[in-house]
């Protein structure tokens, strides 16, 4: 099957994922969250597939939804005669055949080890898919975080929530500031981070380690651990956040920024939100994933 914005190989027992939209930083539209959901089914019903790598090509994992023309990319799902439907957006929320946030979560529900590789910038909803996989390795230099804490959005996943304790789980919910991969590894927000040059051959040696592993016992060792978080509360906070980001996307504070994105331009609708705090966009340059730092759409063969 051919994909209109990833691609999909088999090295051995390993599938790969990669988000192709490399000119627009692998940002999310229609039909990415599908086409991401198929492929996943895919290798976990391939029985010689014992390992999922989860990877964008270009300068960035992903980048986020692409909103650069006003959100229209979903108009059918949301809107009804040019006006938000809040009906419409519920159902896209919460509708397990077609809500973004449980495609997403096609990673959490594999029976198969999903490892994600970020390199680049990894925010918004770039940063829930990181986040739903089993592993998750970055390049030190790359940027992981929620701008939607600061306008026109909420946590989706909830990711962020699970995988932090409480002090950064606040922390992060009200401010939006971003991480750098070390700095992310280092609150435990993912496994590890290493130099751009180390990434790939790291997340590649870590997926050969675990598919010398019976799969059966990967996917007994994987239900056990999701099983216990998912008592804590994830499908709930995931019927909440969407939800919540449905209405924070139509506030009036939220309305004038994004036409102000539409009329003057994404980068200044930006440079509004961010200028207080000094990040994403309005980072000095050493703050900044290098663009010098570009994985190839095809991945490393054996």
């Amino acid at each position: 099957m051919s994909y209109e914005t990833l691609r999909y190989d088999a090295v051995g027992p390993i599938a790969a994922i990669t988000l192709n939209r490399p000119e627009q930083l692998n940002t999310i539209v229609p039909p990415m969250p599908d086409e991401i959901e198929h492929a996943v089914e895919r290798a976990s019903r391939d029985a010689a597939i014992k390992v999922i790598v989860f990877r964008g090509a270009g300068r960035a994992l992903c980048a986020g939804f692409d909103f650069g023309e006003g959100f229209h990319h979903w108009d059918a799902h949301i809107n009804t005669d040019g006006e938000w439907d809040p009906g419409k957006d519920f159902v896209l929320s919460t509708a397990a055949s077609i809500a973004p946030t449980q495609k997403f979560m096609s990673f959490w529900r594999s029976p198969k080890p999903v490892i994600a590789q970020v390199h680049g910038w990894c925010v918004g909803g770039g940063s829930d898919y990181a986040l739903c996989a089993d592993l998750v390795y970055a390049s030190d230099d790359a940027r992981i975080g929620t701008p939607y804490s600061r306008m026109w959005g909420a946590y989706l996943s909830g990711m962020w929530i699970y995988r932090l304790g409480l002090t950064k789980a606040k922390e992060h919910a009200l401010t939006g500031k971003p991480l750098s991969g070390r700095e992310a590894a280092e609150v435990g927000l993912i496994n590890g981070a290493v130099p751009f040059d180390e990434l790939e051959r790291l997340v590649w040696k870590t997926a050969r380690q675990l598919a010398s592993i019976p799969a059966s016992q990967l996917a007994a060792m994987k239900l056990v651990v999701n099983h216990a978080f998912e008592s804590m509360g994830i499908a709930s906070t995931q019927v909440l956040g969407p939800i919540l980001d449905g209405l924070m996307r139509n506030t009036p504070d939220a309305k004038r920024w994004i036409e102000r994105a539409a009329t003057r331009g994404v980068r200044e609708a930006v440079a509004e939100r961010d200028g207080p705090f000094g990040d994403y966009s309005q980072a000095p340059a050493h703050e900044k994933p290098n663009p010098a730092h570009v994985i190839a759409a095809e991945p490393p063969q054996e």
